[in-house]
């Protein structure tokens, strides 16, 4: 995340005056005069040496200066040189680790993985004000055990166990009515056989094993396998977002309509959000990505902080706050720091 602030062209002198804007932006959200300026970064500089430096930050792009006021705001490259070489994180001991920790543990304990997912996106939202995001794990592709449950006449519950412990449940509706006895015939013949493969390969070899097996249990078979395919292949519950109602006091998005909309509709489709989220999973550490600056980021105002997680040392997803471009970058980062950090520790002490 750290890179040389001399790459950006700009002096010292230029660079503690930008760093000291962005931070009084970021912390009251109104343009930054010159004469503020002078007070606040520490340096006997006159308000003409100010507003000469203002200009050429203006002219590097770096800064920006609304209609309405005499004073100046960041831009999105501005913001990118700040968080790239300027940023001081605060010290992880203002972070309340032992409360995340026991929050997903508890979770833990009570044997559903997905759980802690949903709980750890919660506490990113409740610590940062914003949006918290989280890519659960990719599902395992093959089944560990299969039953089958009957619900009523032509309805069987489809049961499917994971390797990992998770679980997904398909309702299939059959040609005729089965018994319990059936179904559990069913089901051994395909654990017994199939278990730890994936539904793909399970449809192949049974298009040649089912010429021994009675039709009427080869159609409940077929529709268990496509029922199946269709379940390990959902990936609509891939990522867990909390907190976006804390998006709607946000001043910087809502005076802005369009952008707010534009990112309820990235928060539903997830589409999009997904694909940044995967691109962060292949890099190390907290990335930042701000709106205006990454291609990913679909909504200018927006930024996102992520940091990958493991299980059992193999990168498995990613966390992330989902924010406006002037949010506290130095509280955020050791947030999402942390929360990867508990959440790679739960899930790899549970296996």
């Amino acid at each position: 995340m750290k890179s040389n602030g001399s790459e950006s062209g700009l002096d010292k002198r230029a660079q503690a005056l930008l760093k000291a804007l962005i931070e009084r932006y970021i912390a009251d959200g109104q343009p930054v005069g010159s004469r503020a300026l002078s007070r606040m970064a520490g340096m006997d500089l006159s308000p003409a040496t100010i507003r000469n430096v203002m200009a050429d930050l203006e002219e590097m792009g770096f800064v920006a200066s609304p209609h309405t006021s005499a004073g100046r705001v960041p831009t999105a490259r501005g913001y990118r040189l700040f968080v790239d070489s300027m940023l001081t994180v605060q010290p992880l001991d203002q972070i309340p680790t032992r409360s995340i920790d026991i929050q997903l543990q508890s979770q833990l304990q009570r044997g559903d993985p997905q759980r802690v997912i949903s709980t750890a996106a919660q506490v990113l939202g409740h610590l940062s004000q914003f949006a918290g995001v989280v890519v659960a794990p990719r599902r395992s592709a093959v089944f560990q055990q299969i039953e089958f449950l009957r619900l009523g006449e032509k309805r069987v519950l489809l049961i499917i166990v994971t390797p990992d412990g998770g679980v997904q449940n398909r309702i299939l509706f059959t040609e005729r009515d089965y018994v319990p006895a059936e179904l559990a015939e069913a089901a051994q013949f395909l654990n017994v056989h199939f278990a730890g493969h994936s539904f793909d390969e399970i449809r192949v070899r049974l298009s040649t094993d089912l010429r021994q097996i009675r039709d009427d249990m080869n159609q409940l078979m077929t529709r268990a396998v496509d029922a199946g395919e269709d379940a390990m292949t959902d990936d609509s519950d891939d990522v867990v977002i909390s907190g976006e109602r804390n998006l709607l006091g946000v001043q910087d998005l809502t005076d802005d309509m369009d952008a707010l909309k534009r990112l309820f509709a990235v928060f539903e489709q997830k589409t999009s959000l997904l694909r940044l989220l995967d691109t962060s999973a292949r890099a190390e550490g907290v990335q930042i990505f701000i709106g205006g600056d990454s291609a990913l980021v679909p909504v200018d105002s927006m930024s996102i902080v992520t940091a990958p997680y493991e299980v059992d040392g193999k990168i498995v997803g990613t966390v992330g706050v989902i924010g406006p471009t002037r949010m506290a970058y130095d509280r955020v980062v050791p947030i999402v720091d942390i929360t990867a950090k508990l959440l790679t520790n739960a899930l790899s002490s549970s296996h």
